[in-house]
């Protein structure tokens, strides 16, 4: 099998010798930065009280959005900044970000933003925070790479410092040195990191799992944790992704030999669609087409993208004129390519999501063709993509999915790998992350099987502060931590109030109703006028005229000299409202629109 070969090192790479990157950092020259050194000051002295805050602001008591705050005295890091994908009832809502008001009066506080990995939800709000954060990001050479093709997309992609780090390397931020290692995880590049502390040494896993065959050959840096147990560990911030899930999760390498069958049984085109950042899963694809004989076809801009990059880098080896583009797919039989595409969570305007409703303008789905859709549902997209599969078979295609083949596995370490972990450290305290509430539980109560005392384990949720000194570990208030939600080009303007309305009218449909009153004597002058959407069709006119008299009558008893626009509304409201109730048993929303002449 293929391994990867690294290139020339971009611009943006600094010279790692292990111990302290203290030689000056070469930014990108593309990003417009000029040079500068790695923020490796001395330790600040500690405050009177000698405290670390540790205040996660997204991904604990959910899955993604992962963003967490380590505060001690005047300085701040930020660890991660990831986004989530709505639910099905945040309608018309893109993304999910965590809310980081906390942060507004804090912002000269914060000397980095240190990204773990380069997959979405960790990486996914920093183009949002960046708006308003000036600070360094600090990630490893494909983590920087993928975040150098985002904020691009953003126009942001010269106002960032990018600053490139390695396992070995350490950084010192304030009161804070962080030395980061290897973790193995579904990506390539992803680390953990050690973080000297003036209250002692914490270690954050970053996403992980113990992969003893990783495609790329590099282990998880269990020496270096062997290390860190010896020096003492205070804290330990674990990944809780598969807490509930027992034994081992297997090796990315697995992919392989199920992928190798179905490329040796599959008579027509063969259609392998994951998420664009997924580099491993990718490079296994290229192999297996190499194998038997089959170019490869990459679509969906995200994927294009991340596998340009990928292999500018060296992380992505792929032999000289595999690669066709798709509107040459044509000029090949069925059997001889395979299609590399976006579209694992169902979404309609991804390529597999245009592929499935037949409007790709290159692509369309055959018999004998072969769909595998080498992820899992993220939580909330099921629907999605159970929709995208019934398409694909409808059209006769063979869909192959991690519920009925071994098409998918894990960048997350199960219950035997957390355990191994926690043992290899053997921390003082320990805090789960990374998970839905069950997951934390779940860690938490592994953590007291290895021997962590109850006392000094904390769940938390985002919000939560917690204070960590020498001595103890508890929680001792919140902060403001939730939703905010971007809607095409607007951050934060989509309020709770406002998606419940987007249900109620999806729900019920809407009720306008237009009206003049007099101002002086109250009288109605002309209407109402109703127009109603979405409510119901038979019977709809009927109904209307119904509600018109209704409301009209009502108006004309009730209402007296110089009634209020706001009373007026609210009587609208009360009378129609009640009427369809009895008529339909529905509830729409009534718009009222008065007009005082």
């Amino acid at each position: 099998m293929r391994r990867f070969h690294f290139l020339d090192a971009p611009h943006w790479q600094v010279h790692h010798d292990g111990g302290h990157c203290d030689e000056p950092n070469r930014t990108n020259p593309n990003l417009g930065l000029p040079k500068n050194n790695l923020d490796t000051h001395t330790l600040h002295l500690m405050p009177d009280d000698k405290k670390l805050r540790i205040i996660p602001l997204g991904g604990l008591g959910e899955i993604a959005k992962n963003c967490m705050v380590l505060e001690y005295g005047d300085d701040i890091v930020l660890i991660d900044a990831g986004v989530m994908f709505p639910e099905d009832e945040m309608l018309g809502i893109d993304l999910v970000i965590p809310d980081i008001s906390y942060l507004e009066d804090k912002r000269d506080r914060i000397r980095a933003i240190i990204i773990t990995h380069g997959h979405e939800d960790h990486t996914g709000s920093l183009p949002y925070f960046l708006r308003s954060i000036n600070a360094p990001i600090y990630a490893t050479r494909l983590t920087l790479g993928l975040l150098e093709v985002k904020l691009k997309e953003h126009g942001l992609d010269e106002k960032v410092s990018m600053r490139e780090i390695a396992p070995g390397d350490q950084i010192t931020l304030g009161p804070f040195r962080f030395e980061f290692f290897h973790m193995c995880h579904s990506i390539p590049d992803g680390v953990g990191m050690a973080i000297y502390t003036p209250v002692g040494l914490v270690v954050h896993s970053g996403d992980f799992k113990f992969d003893y065959t990783p495609v790329d050959g590099e282990l998880s840096d269990i020496w270096r944790l062997a290390k860190y147990a010896q020096e003492g560990v205070r804290l330990l911030l674990s990944d809780s992704t598969r807490a509930d899930r027992p034994g081992y999760t297997p090796s990315e390498r697995v992919i392989y030999d199920c992928f190798a069958e179905v490329f040796s049984e599959a008579r027509g085109r063969i259609i392998v669609t994951t998420f664009a950042s997924l580099i491993y899963r990718v490079q296994q694809v290229v192999d297996i087409a190499d194998e038997f004989n089959r170019s490869v076809c990459v679509t969906g801009r995200n994927m294009v993208q991340n596998v340009n990059m990928a292999m500018q880098l060296g992380y992505l080896d792929v032999p000289a004129n595999m690669l066709v583009r798709p509107d040459r797919l044509h000029e090949f039989n069925t059997d001889e390519v395979v299609i590399i595409t976006t579209g694992s969570q169902g979404e309609p305007t991804s390529a597999l999501g245009r592929i499935a409703n037949r409007d790709h303008r290159q692509i369309n789905v055959e018999t004998d063709d072969t769909v595998i859709i080498s992820a899992s549902p993220i939580p909330g997209n099921e629907a999605l993509v159970g929709k995208t599969i019934d398409k694909l078979f409808r059209q006769g295609a063979d869909v192959l999915y991690d519920r009925v083949a071994n098409v998918h596995v894990s960048g997350h370490g199960a219950q035997e790998e957390l355990k191994t972990l926690i043992s290899i450290l053997r921390p003082e305290a320990f805090i789960p992350i990374h998970g839905g509430y069950q997951h934390l539980m779940h860690h938490a109560r592994l953590a007291g099987e290895i021997g962590v005392d109850s006392e000094n384990i904390i769940v938390a949720e985002d919000g939560d502060i917690i204070e960590l000194t020498a001595d103890e570990i508890r929680k001792v208030d919140r902060v403001q931590a939730g939703y905010v939600f971007v809607d095409g080009l607007g951050v934060g303007d989509v309020s709770e109030s406002v998606l419940r309305d987007r249900q109620h009218l999806s729900q019920g449909g809407i009720f306008i109703v237009v009206v003049a009153i007099d101002r002086e004597t109250g009288h109605v002058l002309s209407g109402p006028d109703i127009i109603a959407r979405g409510f119901m069709q038979e019977g709809l006119e009927m109904l209307i005229e119904k509600a018109r008299h209704r409301l009209y009558n009502n108006l004309e008893a009730d209402l007296g000299p110089r009634a209020e626009i706001r009373q007026v509304q609210e009587r609208i409201r009360d009378v129609v409202s009640t009427f369809l109730y009895a008529e339909t048993r529905r509830r729409p929303m009534i718009l009222p629109v008065v007009t005082e002449v």
